[in-house]
């Protein structure tokens, strides 16, 4: 049975293999720079070099936080927006998965 870093490995790889205009690199490179954001934060970010909606970016947000696992969420209260942090144990594997491809 894999560990669960080199599972989270494989499955970053995959995510980012299936990236054709580059889009999924450049919000997996802005969440690890920025270490906390929300959807609109991000979304700000990404805005600026790809023509894309916010539910596009809140979408992959969802996914990377589903299926990579790598994303902790924050939800203070009902009204505040939900923020999302990088896994500290994990930051480092995207580094280098990004770092490789």
């Amino acid at each position: 049975m894999k560990s669960q870093r080199s599972e989270i490995l494989s499955r970053m790889v995959r995510f980012l293999n299936l990236d054709t205009d580059g889009l999924r690199r450049f919000v997996l490179e802005s969440i690890v720079e920025a270490r906390e954001f929300t959807v609109a934060s991000l979304h700000e970010s990404v805005s600026q070099r790809f023509n894309v909606s916010r539910k596009v970016v809140a979408a992959m947000i969802g996914y990377i936080c589903s299926r990579l696992g790598i994303l902790h969420v924050n939800k203070k209260s009902y009204r505040a927006p939900t923020t999302y942090v990088l896994r500290d144990e994990y930051a480092d594997i995207a580094r280098a998965v990004l770092a490789t491809l």
